[in-house]
């Protein structure tokens, strides 16, 4: 499955973070494919009011017919007439006799129409906000021949409202605790492209957790700030990046004190069905906060923003909840509080989202980078600044769907599929091996053995399954490792 990073552009001429320069071990140039074009990246979301906004006309409010009056008026009757009538002790509605509500005899008014409506830009997306009101107005009060003469009246009052307990692990709470440790970063090139993304507090000593492709405009001596949820905002830099992963460590250049970490679960231990709630800035709306479930687990995805043929690759949590362009590298977090994922991607309506400068938004189908993988990938940039990825030592197809992911019959540039003396050779695999499992999981292409690959680590013992010329086979491949991105 191909699907796009997000993430919030700020210049009105469009752009999109980079994906990893070279494909990822295992595969070759020539098989390599650029998944569908994404959308470009637009500006920053403007604020209400500036600039030029569409608007809409709201729909005019709802047919209100107004009370009729209780009878002629002008100078006192004949005294020879009877005396009128006692009021009826209920106001008619709707009935006749004139009451409140009773349409006027010669037929109801024509309605009248409330003015205008309010629409707020927001990049490609518009929010539009309407409300039409209608009221019924009560009338009522207690007629005897007392009342009648004096005009009394009875007034009731509107009792309080109890006051309002949010229980310790409700949605408010969880997001309550947590926002404080969610920063909205922005990143801005030398030449002045850039965007926004999302990130969360990884350690006291300022590390802050986020996607390869938020930070990736200002790796190379641009800028990047990181915003609090109290509006203070901190310079940034960039300590290492995982183009394959789309994993990046930024550390706030002078930390406050008291930084509080973001408690991290355990990904492994995800359920399908399990609560879920995502903080980030979509759109550049910082501290917005969505609620959802785990649709699917280890659901593999590259991603990718369409400007190369080289993509992020993952075995995915999956969530309904709303993640959009500038979630990215926001924290996925469960019930309970702690981060079970970092937002990373999403399938944008139509396979693809729109051209021309827009950007697609949730369709409910979001995808985040199990946080037992993001961590570890973390701690090694952490200590060295470059990744290290597990390699089996073979080119495969990347060709997606299918019965396997099968070895190519060369490496690319004249290298061989299999390396030599590598694990996969080490193994006794051959070009054209059709590898069909990896340990229990069912292997279906290039893309997805990927995906598992790099959720182990260098040195770990893998089962794997082929076919060659029709028979299965079973051998042990021990992990080895590609320290960088290649480039």
């Amino acid at each position: 499955m191909s699907t796009e990073n997000e993430g919030t552009a700020v210049p009105s001429a469009p752009s999109v973070p980079p994906v990893p320069v070279a494909a990822p071990e295992g595969t070759p140039a020539s098989a390599q494919q650029a998944p569908p074009p994404y959308p470009e990246q637009p500006g920053r979301a403007s604020e209400p009011g500036q600039g030029s906004e569409p608007t809409t006309q709201l729909p005019g409010a709802v047919p209100a017919y107004l009370p009729s009056s209780a009878g002629p008026t002008g100078s006192a009757p004949d005294a020879g007439w009877p005396p009128p009538p006692p009021p009826p002790s209920q106001p008619h509605y709707g009935g006749g006799g004139g009451g409140w509500g009773e349409p006027p005899a010669s037929g109801p008014q024509p309605p009248r129409k409330r003015p205008g409506g309010l629409m707020a830009a927001v990049l490609a997306a518009a929010l539009v906000a309407g409300v039409v009101g209608g009221g019924i107005g009560y009338w009522a009060a207690d007629r005897n021949s007392d009342n009648s003469v004096s005009g009394g009246s009875t007034t009731v009052s509107a009792a309080d409202a109890p006051a309002l307990k949010r229980e310790a692990g409700s949605t408010a709470a969880v997001a309550g605790k947590a926002l404080p440790s969610v920063v909205t970063i922005t990143a801005q090139a030398q030449g002045g492209d850039g965007g926004t993304g999302t990130g969360f507090i990884y350690d006291k000593q300022g590390h802050i957790l986020t996607n390869n492709h938020v930070v990736a405009s200002a790796a190379d001596g641009g800028d990047l700030t990181a915003t609090f949820s109290n509006g203070k905002e901190y310079a940034a830099e960039v300590v290492g990046r995982a183009e394959g992963y789309d994993v990046a460590v930024v550390k706030l250049k002078d930390p406050p004190s008291g930084l509080k970490p973001l408690a991290l679960g355990n990904s492994d231990q995800v359920a399908v069905g399990d609560s879920t709630i995502a903080i980030g800035a979509p759109f550049g709306l910082s501290n917005t906060v969505t609620t959802g479930i785990i649709s699917a687990k280890n659901r593999p995805v590259a991603s990718g923003d369409g400007t190369s043929d080289k993509n992020s690759y993952m075995s995915a949590l999956q969530t309904d909840a709303s993640i959009n362009p500038g979630n990215s590298g926001g924290p996925l977090l469960d019930a309970r509080g702690a981060v079970i994922g970092m937002n990373s991607a999403i399938q944008p309506s139509g396979g693809g989202g729109g051209g021309g400068g827009s950007q697609s938004g949730s369709i409910g189908l979001g995808f985040a980078i199990p946080i037992n993988q993001a961590k570890t990938v973390a701690a090694e940039l952490i200590k060295t600044g470059q990744p290290v990825y597990p390699v089996i030592g073979a080119t495969v197809s990347m060709a997606e769907g299918g019965d396997g992911a099968t070895i190519s019959g060369d490496g690319g540039g004249g290298t061989p599929a299999v390396t030599p003396d590598g694990p996969a050779a080490k193994a006794g695999l051959k070009s054209g091996d059709v590898i069909t499992k990896f340990n229990d999981v069912p292997i279906d292409s290039g893309p997805t053995l990927i995906s598992e690959i790099w959720t182990h680590k260098p040195g770990d013992k893998i089962k794997i399954t082929y076919t060659r010329d029709g028979k299965e086979s079973q051998v042990d491949v021990t992990l080895g490792e590609r320290k960088g991105d290649t480039r």
